[in-house]
C-alpha cells in the first residue's frame, strides 16, 4: 500500500466514509481520481486484439491483451460490473482495460470480457455468457500464445455474480469449468431487494420479480458446491452488505474445504477503486492475486 499517493488515499477515505449514502456519486468521483492516473500508467509491450465474437450477440465480445514476447503464457479473463443492466468492457478511456494491461504486463494474457445484460438475458444468462468466454478462449487462445490449460478467471461486483454461479451453481454443476481458479472482487453473492441496496432494480431484472427464487439463484446459497479454488476479496468501503455476503461465502468455501477461507479486505478501497487503481503504483492485491493464481495452475 506504500507506493499509493498520501494524497490518493486521503481522497479515498473521505470518499469511503459517505460511501453508502450515494454510491453513484462516490463511483464517478472514483473514476475522476483514476482516470488521469490510468492515463499516464505504463502500456508499452502489451498489443490489443480488439471485439472478438465469442458468440452472435453484439455484446458477446471481448479483447485480448498480449504481452510481447508470449509464449504459453497463462490466462486470465476479467468480467466487469454494473448491476446487471448496465456495465461494458471498457466503461471508459482507461477502465476496465487497466487491469488486463497490468496482468499482461506480468506475462498473463489478458481478456476482457463483454456479456449480455439483464434485458436481453436474466438468470442465468450471463454466468451462460462467461461460461461460452471461457469455451471460446479454451479453444483460441493458443493463436495468442496463451495456455489452454492455465485459465484464471476474475469477476467484478455483477460480473462476479456470473463467475461465482458457474462456479458454483447447480445449473453448471454438470458442465465442465476450463478454469482453474477464480477470483470474486466485490461481488453480489446473494440475491436481494432490499431497502438499503442502491441496486435493487438491478437484481429484479436479472433475478426476476419473484423474490422467493433469489436464494436458490444466489452464489452464496451453493458456496460449497465451488469446483475450483476461489479467492473473494471485498473493499473496505463496500455496496451495502456486498462485504457481509462476501465473508458468508468465504467461510462456507473454508468448511467445505476444512481449510482457511481465502478472504481479502482491501484497506481504503471503495467499489470502484478495488478494480480501477490496477496498474498504478500500488500493486499489493494484484500481487495477492498473481500468488493465488500461481497455487491454483500448478
Amino acid at each position: 500500500m506504500s507506493q499509493r499517493p498520501e494524497r490518493l488515499t486521503q481522497r479515498l477515505r473521505e470518499l469511503g466514509v459517505r460511501w453508502q449514502h450515494d454510491i453513484r456519486k462516490g463511483g464517478d468521483e472514483t473514476k475522476a481520481l483514476y482516470v488521469p492516473l490510468l492515463a499516464q500508467a505504463p502500456k508499452a509491450g502489451v498489443d490489443i486484439i480488439d471485439n472478438l465474437a465469442y458468440g452472435d450477440h453484439p455484446r458477446q465480445i471481448l479483447d485480448v491483451y498480449r504481452p510481447t514476447g508470449a509464449h504459453r503464457a497463462p490466462v486470465v479473463l476479467f468480467v466487469h460490473g454494473g448491476a446487471f443492466i448496465r456495465g461494458a468492457k471498457n466503461i471508459n478511456a482507461e477502465m476496465y482495460g487497466n487491469v488486463l494491461t497490468w496482468f499482461a504486463r506480468q506475462g498473463y494474457i489478458g481478456i476482457n470480457v463483454e456479456y449480455r445484460l439483464a434485458q436481453d438475458a436474466p438468470y442465468p444468462g450471463g454466468a451462460a455468457d462467461v461460461a461460452q468466454a471461457c469455451e471460446w478462449v479454451a479453444r483460441h487462445v493458443h493463436e495468442f500464445d496463451g495456455d489452454p490449460d492455465r485459465i484464471c478467471l476474475i469477476g467484478h461486483s455483477a460480473g462476479g455474480t456470473h463467475v461465482a454461479t458457474l462456479a458454483c451453481d447447480p445449473l453448471y454443476g454438470s458442465a465442465p469449468l476450463n478454469v482453474q481458479g477464480v477470483v470474486l472482487i466485490s461481488a453480489r453473492l446473494k440475491a436481494d431487494i432490499l431497502a438499503v441496496n442502491p441496486n435493487a432494480a438491478g437484481v429484479r431484472a436479472y433475478f426476476g420479480n419473484d423474490p422467493s427464487h433469489y436464494e436458490s439463484g444466489s452464489p452464496l446459497t451453493h458456496a460449497a458446491r465451488a469446483r475450483v479454488p476461489v479467492l473473494v476479496v471485498n473493499a473496505e468501503y463496500e455496496n451495502p452488505l456486498l462485504d457481509i455476503y462476501g465473508l458468508e461465502f468465504a467461510l462456507a468455501l473454508g468448511k467445505a474445504s476444512a481449510s482457511a477461507p481465502l478472504h481479502i479486505a482491501l484497506p481504503d478501497h471503495n467499489h470502484v477503486s478495488i478494480v480501477a487503481h490496477f496498474n498504478t503504483p500500488e500493486q499489493w492485491l494484484g500481487e495477492q492475486v498473481l500468488a493465488f493464481f500461481e497455487r491454483s495452475c500448478r
